[in-house]
């Protein structure tokens, strides 16, 4: 049912990743996501990059989860985790680094080589640690992100942890309907009353863990309806009902807490239902992971050579072309161009951390 030839998943990802392209645009340019649609949408409470990072854990959740079962081994599950995130990851932040960034620093290039913070980037962020987010003397544009040579590579951590997740749920035969919507109830109680916020003072694994439990309720959804895919839970009806409670979810301030519920549901209806035609969206191999991971720095690129004057729309277009060539520079192994992805395949997210909305503010 996650095959890539009869469901819309590519083309939810790509819509997903585009949220976020449009989403950081505002960011980027502007210095501030005030102004985004869906800011004004829905009166301050959420900006249309969550949301794409709330599908693609849902997304996630489900293809995960179905992963784990079809493969049957928790090391080559695993493997094949590892493989779809790490090698994309360790190109991005080699020519984020060693590219791009000597380009863009203030210092002699010699200078900035020989500087520990650029070496020490691309092997922490490669291992899924942000602690260096910025490099010596590189600002692409003067605003509050400026410094920020990719600020969506924090969701990648969360998503290998609930992978991390699946696996010993699995291993210990908990991979359950009824575990995954204990998950769900936790992440919502997580979402209301932020309560592993206190935990991060503690150090890193409390920050990890509190990112976690902010974002479960996305992912385990998935692994609810992936549960539950051979029932009726696919029905119009149900996503018409899930629609009015999204909806509803806006006037009543409760848009993000309600959405694992409805928009988690809907993202996945859209994606399985029979009623809408096949869109080709992977024509030429996965372009999300590729809009996602190299987007960013290049739309920093962009603004740079705009010498901080670039608009909304250009940041958009860098991100699309510049992430759209460079995904197909690392496949996984035995990916093909425009091959249908696999079950389990990771959905990619963008934003910054989640406890800054957590926080009330309006920008990420």
């Amino acid at each position: 049912m996650g095959g890539g030839r009869h469901n819309n998943f590519d083309a939810l990802r790509l819509v997903a990743a585009t949220s976020v392209v449009f989403s950081h645009s505002f960011l980027i340019v502007e210095g501030t996501q005030d102004h985004e649609w869906l800011i004004w949408l829905t009166g301050n409470q959420s900006i249309l990059g969550l949301v794409g990072v709330f599908v693609f854990f849902a997304i996630s959740g489900f293809l995960v989860t179905q992963s784990f079962e079809e493969t049957g081994d928790a090391r080559r599950f695993l493997a094949k985790r590892a493989l779809r995130i790490f090698p994309g990851l360790f190109v991005a932040t080699v020519l984020s680094a060693l590219v791009l960034a000597p380009v863009v620093t203030t210092l002699s290039p010699s200078a900035f080589l020989s500087s520990p913070a650029p070496w020490e980037y691309v092997l922490g962020n490669t291992l899924l640690d942000q602690t260096v987010h910025e490099l010596p003397g590189v600002m692409f544009v003067n605003n509050p992100v400026g410094l920020e040579i990719n600020g969506s590579l924090w969701t990648l951590r969360l998503e290998f942890t609930m992978y991390l997740m699946v696996l010993a749920l699995g291993v210990l035969r908990l991979l359950t309907v009824r575990a995954a919507l204990l998950l769900v109830a936790f992440g919502m109680v997580c979402l209301r009353f932020n309560m592993l916020d206190e935990l991060e003072k503690w150090g890193w694994f409390f920050q990890l863990l509190s990112g976690w439990g902010w974002l479960v309720g996305f992912f385990a959804a998935g692994m609810v309806l992936y549960k539950l895919r051979h029932t009726r839970i696919f029905d119009g009806r149900i996503a018409l009902l899930a629609l009015a409670g999204l909806v509803l979810s806006v006037p009543l301030r409760q848009f993000i807490l309600l959405f694992p519920l409805f928009g988690c549901y809907l993202a996945l209806w859209l994606a399985l239902t029979p009623r809408l035609p096949v869109i080709p969206a992977a024509r030429f191999g996965d372009l999300s992971y590729g809009i996602y991971i190299y987007g960013w720095p290049a739309e920093q690129a962009v603004i740079w050579l705009f010498g901080g004057r670039g608009g909304v729309v250009a940041g958009v277009s860098a991100r699309l072309a510049g992430g759209g060539r460079t995904r197909l520079l690392v496949l996984a192994p035995g990916r093909a161009p425009g091959s249908p992805p696999e079950a389990g395949d990771q959905a990619f997210t963008g934003g910054h951390p989640s406890r800054r909305w957590r926080r009330g503010q309006s920008r990420h």
